[in-house]
């Protein structure tokens, strides 16, 4: 069996999970967004994430491309027509994610390596769930991923905001479309946060403009000052750094709310 040997990775999970698998060598072109681990700056750089360097990709020649969710269907669609074999995925849960890591596991024949991640991975999530039994209330909580409209999260950053120890507020309202999870202030008012969590899909958190909104100024999550950002590198990427880091900041944040 043929396993490929020059893999472009449109979007950033999967860098930084071919890099898991020692199998970092394979990858002939990431995003620009690419962070983890440290290394994937060193690879050259043909995509953004709805655009891509089309005549780039083709000139490298790549065995597989992959890509993530219907926002790459155009760059999937152009590259096909040229030729070119195209993986995209719609990994939208914490269990969908672990399945694409041993996906990219089978691909690239590193199966074995792959199991062993994604048991690491599960037996993290049952020690911190473990954990955050003992804390002594479960906060109420408003993952904010854009501030124009105001979106709340997407099913695996409310899974893992469970898996931490909170309970999102937003938990009805989890769509893989951003339209699906539009929410306006009076809502999220209505629903009473005692912690806001924001990231901002790359832009930088203006933590201070939540305390200006409408009806804000009666918020727990205001006036005892618990509002967080988490970097989107790992949050907002459907890949291990979940795992690795967002699961232990959310853990952090929650077990310091809840107090001794």
């Amino acid at each position: 069996m043929s396993f490929p040997a020059k893999i472009i990775c449109l979007t950033e999970e999967t860098v930084e999970t071919l890099h898991l698998l020692g199998r970092s060598d394979l990858i002939a072109g990431v995003s620009q967004y690419a962070e983890r681990p440290a290394e994937a700056k060193n690879h050259p750089v043909v995509s953004q994430f709805i655009r891509s360097d089309i005549e780039r990709i083709v000139e490298i020649r790549p065995d597989l491309v992959i890509g993530f969710s219907d926002i790459q269907k155009d760059i999937a669609k152009e590259l096909v027509g040229r030729g070119l074999n195209v993986l995209i995925t719609n990994q939208r849960s914490l269990k969908e994610i672990l399945e694409h890591i041993l996906l990219l596991g089978r691909i690239v024949g590193e199966e074995s390596k792959a199991k062993i991640l994604v048991q690491q991975f599960e037996d993290k999530m049952s020690d911190i769930r473990s954990k955050a039994k003992s804390f002594s209330r479960t906060p109420n909580v408003y993952f904010e991923e854009w501030d124009q409209p105001r979106l709340s999260c997407i099913r695996w950053v409310s899974e893992l905001i469970e898996v931490a120890g909170g309970k999102n507020i937003f938990g009805d309202r989890v769509g893989s479309l951003a339209r699906d999870r539009e929410v306006i202030d009076e809502e999220i008012v209505s629903r009473c946060p005692d912690i806001i969590l924001a990231s901002w899909c790359g832009k930088k958190v203006k933590l201070d403009s939540f305390a200006r909104r409408q009806g804000y100024g009666a918020l727990k999550a205001i006036q005892t000052d618990h509002i967080h950002e988490i970097s989107s590198t790992i949050i907002l990427q459907p890949g291990p750094a979940l795992f690795v880091d967002g699961l232990d900041q959310l853990f952090e944040i929650f077990k310091k709310f809840s107090g001794p």
